[in-house]
């Protein structure tokens, strides 16, 4: 797999469903159902969503059974109420996003 530059990025989480299924992620992993209820988002829509996440390594997906989990990567921090994510180039803060914003 290739690295995606910064740039790629940050066009990937221009759309608000990616950038709220972000913000969502930073509470924990999530399987695909509890997301798109959450979200209000219908599920073949979010798994479009969630394949160009994870095609720009924004985020991971584990097998669960049946089931797909769906959380941030290693180095990501949720530790901190800053909800931060490295790029590499810089950083994006979510602290200010809160569900429901556009």
């Amino acid at each position: 797999m290739t690295s995606v530059n910064c740039v790629d990025k940050l066009k990937v989480l221009a759309d608000p469903t990616r950038l709220s299924v972000m913000d969502e992620l930073f509470h924990g992993p999530r399987h695909v159902n509890d997301l798109a209820r959450i979200l209000s988002v219908e599920q073949s829509l979010l798994s479009h969503h969630l394949k160009v996440l994870r095609d720009a390594e924004l985020v991971i997906a584990s097998r669960l059974g049946k089931g797909v989990i769906y959380s941030l990567p290693p180095g990501t921090d949720t530790r901190t109420t800053e909800k931060t994510i490295d790029l590499g180039c810089c950083c994006l803060n979510f602290a200010a996003r809160h569900r429901g914003d556009s």
